[in-house]
């Protein structure tokens, strides 16, 4: 089997095994399939996956990580904190490996300031800060140590944020993409089944 479009792509991530609990502390809320797949799509048009060494930071279940590797990453680096959604990647994996030739897994059950190698990219949609301040700054600050390139979502309304944090650390946007990202009701404090955030997708390259 292979991924021939963006709609097998997507269909390919829907399928894989989510969280069934969330820790409200850690913001864990999960890519969606379609964004996912739109944000994977975008990078392998532009030739930037194959054979790659890619870290998955706030990996979750793994969704961007193993998009990555169905469209041809050589090592993914799959890191968080949380042991569980670190199995819950494992099995997904193991699920994607039995169907498609995919490169290599690495996983790390471990908080970002520890990762120290060195890779091509970093993807991530971090904790967006409004429960932990400044935890989505603590994902950015490690990726720009370890990749030239970086591909990270945020909340749209800390562009300037973003836009600033880039400049300091030498890096510069080259891309940017918008999304209305559905969060479904999974914590006590949600008062609707499903809300959607406004956010942003930026790419940044080491100038």
């Amino acid at each position: 089997m292979s991924i021939q479009s963006k709609r097998d792509l997507e269909i390919e991530l829907s399928k894989l095994i989510q969280q069934e609990t969330n820790d409200v502390s850690l913001e864990q809320y999960p890519t969606p399939a379609h964004i996912a797949a739109d944000w994977i799509w975008h990078m392998a048009l532009q030739g930037e996956i194959a054979g790659k060494q890619i870290l998955d930071a706030g990996c979750g279940n793994g969704i961007l990580g193993l998009g990555l590797l169905l469209m041809g990453a050589g090592t993914v680096f799959f890191l968080d904190k949380d042991e569980h959604a670190i199995q819950i990647c494992q099995t997904n994996y193991a699920a994607l490996a039995s169907q498609f030739h995919v490169g290599k897994a690495e996983f790390l059950t471990e908080h970002i300031s520890l990762f120290d190698h060195e890779v091509d990219m970093v993807v991530q949609n971090p904790p967006f800060g409004t429960k932990t301040a400044h935890a989505d700054k603590q994902f950015l600050e490690k990726a720009f140590l370890v990749a030239p390139i970086i591909y990270s979502m945020h909340k749209f309304s800390t562009k300037s944020f973003i836009e600033a944090i880039s400049r300091d650390n030498g890096f510069a946007i080259s891309h940017h993409w918008r999304y209305e990202f559905p969060i479904k009701s999974s914590f006590s404090f949600h008062t609707k089944p499903v809300k959607n955030i406004d956010v942003g997708l930026w790419r940044m390259q080491k100038e």
